[in-house]
């Protein structure tokens, strides 16, 4: 009896002394108010969590492999350093980390140069922006907009009207509602130039001119931020973005492999797959460096608004699974979707030292571990905990990614933190 006493014991033991399966929650941000802390749950202090936010945001802006760089009195822009550029994705992203984390002045900056030097004033245009510019003289490298750049300056810029309000120098919501109506007015008439979200299909264009506007990025797709439309921007469209977010969704669920998880780069808006040029490398469905943002942008989606509960947790729990098969510290960052790797490896930049290389990116282990905010498997702390302990520095081969990864990297740890959130109308 003594005996099984002790077996008993040290049973329980054992068990009470595994770590608890970290559980997604049953309902979003937009109707709570509240997102979840994944660092507290799994035992770190609030105060360390905070400092150690803090510290990926000053590296990422003022640090010495820092990517915004201010401009006279009162601009600045965010360079893609690796491809010598200002990019709307890395400037809108840099608007929404401005205002998640309450830093106006680096938010209206940032705001002042891309509507100076990447917004069109006038023309067919009128209101989209230039999709990369070279720096720091704001001269176009790119004319034509990417359509995920437009989504997030009209959400980052609803937050900062709802947080700050519109009775300063800039009117955060009118800005917003330009580029929305701006978008509207566009029918193909002047020059082709098309609305950034494809009417019909009520899903987002890949670019809204040009061959772009006949397929979409499945990195693009954030439902959510049609969500934030529909209750915040106010210009009478509410009913068409509830149906976008709608479509998104299941979008999403015809471009992602049920085994991997994985989705290609580019998509017809039925979800199968759309061979795009880059000489040849992208002839097979490839999972590549848009691709990464897919697993954080799903996370983001089961955060704030959790519509799709049931299929986004089957995901977050495939594609880690996934991932965890290929070696939770050595997975790469390019596959095709059936999970091969690709025939033919994308370069990661314009510097001689990008490379055509796979690699274990910082940026694809920030999303993985981001995606656990939708997942209720037995292996997301480790991807968390590979998020924790990451550094943004040099790869092996001497390549560096401050720009991208560094991005990605402050992102997934706002997302694990409960500082990325539906910003609500302050009261």
């Amino acid at each position: 009896m003594k005996k099984l006493l002790i077996i008993l014991a040290a049973v329980l033991m054992v068990v009470s002394c595994k770590p608890k399966q970290l559980k997604p929650w049953d309902k979003g941000g937009l109707d709570t108010g509240k997102y979840r802390n994944v660092f507290a749950e799994m035992g770190y202090p609030k105060k360390e969590i905070d400092a150690k936010l803090e510290s990926i945001f000053q590296e990422v802006f003022y640090g010495p492999n820092k990517v915004y760089f201010e401009v006279g009195d009162d601009m600045a822009y965010i360079s893609d350093i690796k491809n010598y550029d200002a990019r709307t994705e890395g400037m809108s992203y840099g608007l929404m980390i401005c205002v998640q984390l309450d830093k106006k002045q680096e938010f209206d900056r940032l705001w002042r140069w891309a509507k100076k030097y990447m917004q069109y004033q006038e023309g067919p245009m009128k209101g989209y922006f230039a999709w990369s510019l070279s720096v720091p003289d704001g001269q176009i490298r790119g004319a034509g907009p990417a359509s995920d750049g437009e989504l997030y300056f009209i959400t980052a810029l609803v937050f900062a009207s709802n947080r700050w309000g519109n009775d300063g120098e800039i009117n955060y919501l009118a800005e917003a509602q330009n580029i929305l109506n701006s978008s509207w007015e566009k029918d193909g008439s002047w020059d082709g130039i098309m609305p950034f979200i494809n009417k019909e299909h009520h899903l987002i264009t890949f670019t809204p001119d040009g061959g772009g506007v006949n397929y979409t990025d499945p990195s693009y797709h954030l439902p959510a931020f049609y969500e934030v439309w529909a209750r915040w921007a106010y210009d009478g469209r509410a009913d068409f973005y509830r149906e976008c977010a709608k479509a998104s969704r299941e979008y999403l669920h015809k471009s992602i492999d049920p085994v991997t998880g994985l989705n290609p780069d580019y998509n017809n808006y039925d979800g199968t797959f759309f061979a795009r040029g880059f000489g040849g490398r992208n002839q097979k469905p490839t999972f590549r460096f848009d691709s990464w943002r897919v697993p954080m942008n799903i996370a983001l989606d089961y955060s704030w608004a959790c519509a799709d509960k049931e299929w986004q947790t089957n995901y977050a729990n495939t594609i880690q699974s996934f991932f965890y098969s290929k070696g939770i510290d050595d997975f790469v960052d390019q596959y095709n979707v059936d999970g091969t790797e690709p025939e033919t490896v994308m370069r990661a930049g314009m510097r001689e030292y990008a490379g055509q290389k796979l690699r274990h990116s910082v940026g694809l282990v920030a999303t993985t571990a981001a995606v656990t905010l939708a997942a209720d498997n037995d292996i997301s702390r480790e991807f968390v905990q590979r998020l924790w302990d990451s550094k943004n520095e040099p790869y092996d081969d001497g390549y560096f990614d401050a720009y991208y990864d560094g991005i990605l990297r402050l992102f997934a740890f706002m997302h694990l933190s409960g500082n990325y959130q539906a910003i609500p109308p302050q009261k």
